[in-house]
């Protein structure tokens, strides 16, 4: 519930403070939780889009306040302030998620998720979500080194990369159809369908300091969000 109302707060609400309030919480809670070294991947991964982020809209916004000129290219101080924005939202957003998927594991989070009344289905769905990007990193790897193995050239120029890009896809795929058809018969011979509640054999702790925070979080989240969009619209001050 963190990550997700800080996520929406980062990106829903406009200006400088929220999101960068967001920003010094989730790392502050990052260090606390003794994630540093493993949220760098998450800040190199975002990397691309902030850089991204930065060039749009510091040479391409629609503005007539020059702030400097590198070359063709015009910087406005309209675009930079955009552009400064901008890039605290995605990061801050991007702390969020971290935050979420260094902290959680996804089996507890579908048990969770299942005893507060969210059906088997629904749960698998999410499960299965979760997992698909790290299992398909895994097998991607695994098909790599077993087609070096055979002698496939994957380290070469462009032209033998492509080449070599039909014999990893096509494993690849294949490997997830057969997951997904032995998942499923897996589930069916462990009565996946069958009605009625399962019944919770790990209860997670859930004090009434918790619970108070996560609805202090939803409340607040509303809030802004609601001003947020009555601001846009004209409805409020």
């Amino acid at each position: 519930m963190v990550a997700l109302t800080t996520a929406l707060i980062a990106l829903g609400v406009r200006g400088w403070s929220p999101p960068l309030i967001v920003l010094l919480a989730m790392l502050t809670l990052v260090l606390y939780a003794g994630a540093g070294r493993r949220y760098l991947p998450y800040l190199l991964a975002t990397s691309p889009i902030l850089l991204s982020i930065i060039l749009i809209n510091t040479f391409l916004y629609p503005a007539n306040d020059v702030a400097f000129t590198l070359g063709p290219l015009v910087a406005t101080a309209s675009g930079l302030t955009a552009a400064g924005q901008a890039t605290l939202r995605v990061l801050a957003f991007a702390t969020s998620v971290a935050l979420f998927a260094l902290t959680t594991r996804t089996d507890e989070l579908v048990d969770d998720l299942e005893r507060r009344g969210l059906g088997r289905r629904a749960a698998f769905v999410v499960s299965t979500a979760i997992g698909t990007v790290p299992r398909m990193v895994e097998r991607a790897r695994e098909i790599v080194e077993a087609q070096r193995a055979r002698g496939l050239d994957t380290q070469g120029g462009v032209r033998g990369r492509v080449r070599g890009l039909l014999p990893l896809a096509g494993p690849l795929v294949l490997g997830a159809l057969t997951e997904v058809e032995q998942r499923t018969m897996a589930l069916e011979a462990r009565a996946f369908s069958a009605p009625g509640h399962r019944t919770v054999l790990r209860p997670y702790p859930d004090s009434a300091r918790e619970r108070a925070l996560r609805w202090g979080l939803t409340v607040l989240t509303i809030v802004l969000l609601v001003g947020e969009v009555g601001g846009a619209l004209g409805w409020l001050p």
